[in-house]
C-alpha cells in the first residue's frame, strides 16, 4: 500500500484528493485545525474503505512547529510516505496597497511555507528510495496575476517556482513532481459570491488528475496541469 500525505484534505480540493486516493486503496494522513470537523472526516473514509490506514492529528499547517510535528507523526504512523500533496493554502481578496499589514506574512506561512518545509522533511528519504510524487497545487493565479488578490497571486507564483526548482532536485532520482494549476474551483473560497455552479472546474476534476497522474508509467512525468473552466475565467 502507498502513503500520502494531504495538507488542507478536508476541505474542498484537498477533501476531493483524499477521498480519491482512499478509493485507490491509498493510506492517508491528514490534519485540521478543527478537531470534531478531522473525526468525522476520519470516519467517513474509513467508511469509504476500511482496508486503509488513516492517520489523522489536529494541527494547524501555518505554523512551522505543528506542520514538523505532522510530518513526524505521519511518518511514525505509515512510514515511508511515497505522496505529498500541498493544497493548504487561504485566499484573500485584497490589493497589495489596501491590504492589512499581517497579510503577507500570513499567505507565505499558508501557501509557501508548508511545501517548503514537508519538501526539506520527506526529501531526502523520497532520494535514498528512489521513488516518489509530489504534488504541488498551484492557481492560475501563477501564470497571470490578480490585482485584486496581490499577495495571494505573490505567493501562488513562488509555489510554482518551488515546484520548477523541486523537480530539477529530484528528476535525477527518480522523485516525480508535479504543479497542479487550477482555475475557477467551486471551493468555499467562493462562499458568499453568486457564481454558476456549472461552469466552474470540480475538486473531483482535480482529484481525478491526480489519479491519473499517479497511474502513469514510472518513465512518464507531468510537469504542470492547468485545469480551467471550460467557458474561461469566472
Amino acid at each position: 500500500m502507498k502513503n500520502a500525505l494531504i495538507t488542507g484534505a478536508t476541505k474542498g480540493i484537498g477533501r476531493a484528493i483524499t477521498i480519491a486516493f482512499a478509493k485507490q486503496g491509498i493510506n492517508v494522513a491528514i490534519c485540521s485545525r478543527n478537531r470534531e470537523e478531522l473525526s468525522a472526516f476520519e470516519a467517513e473514509l474509513k467508511e469509504i474503505n476500511p482496508q486503509i490506514v488513516v492517520a489523522a492529528i489536529v494541527a494547524d499547517c501555518s505554523k512551522r512547529e505543528e506542520l514538523k510535528y505532522f510530518a513526524e507523526f505521519t511518518e511514525k504512523k505509515l512510514g515511508f510516505v511515497e505522496i505529498i500533496v500541498n493544497n493548504v493554502g487561504m485566499y484573500r481578496y485584497s490589493t497589495i496597497l489596501n491590504d492589512s499589514d499581517d497579510s503577507f506574512q500570513k499567505q507565505v506561512d499558508t501557501n509557501l511555507m508548508p511545501a517548503y518545509e514537508l519538501y526539506r522533511f520527506f526529501g531526502k528519504s523520497m532520494v535514498s528510495v528512489g521513488k516518489g510524487h509530489i504534488f504541488n497545487i498551484c492557481s492560475v493565479a501563477a501564470i497571470n496575476p490578480i490585482a485584486e488578490a496581490g499577495v495571494y497571486s505573490v505567493t501562488k507564483y513562488a509555489l510554482l517556482g518551488l515546484n520548477k526548482v523541486m523537480r530539477l532536485e529530484m528528476q535525477e532520482h527518480g522523485v516525480k513532481v508535479t504543479a497542479i494549476i487550477p482555475g475557477s474551483t467551486l471551493t468555499d473560497s467562493w462562499k458568499g459570491q453568486q457564481v454558476d455552479e456549472t461552469k466552474m472546474v470540480n475538486p473531483e476534476d482535480i482529484a481525478s488528475a491526480i489519479i491519473t497522474i499517479l497511474n502513469m508509467s514510472a518513465g512518464a512525468n507531468v510537469d504542470e496541469m492547468i485545469i480551467k473552466p471550460a467557458p474561461g475565467q469566472l
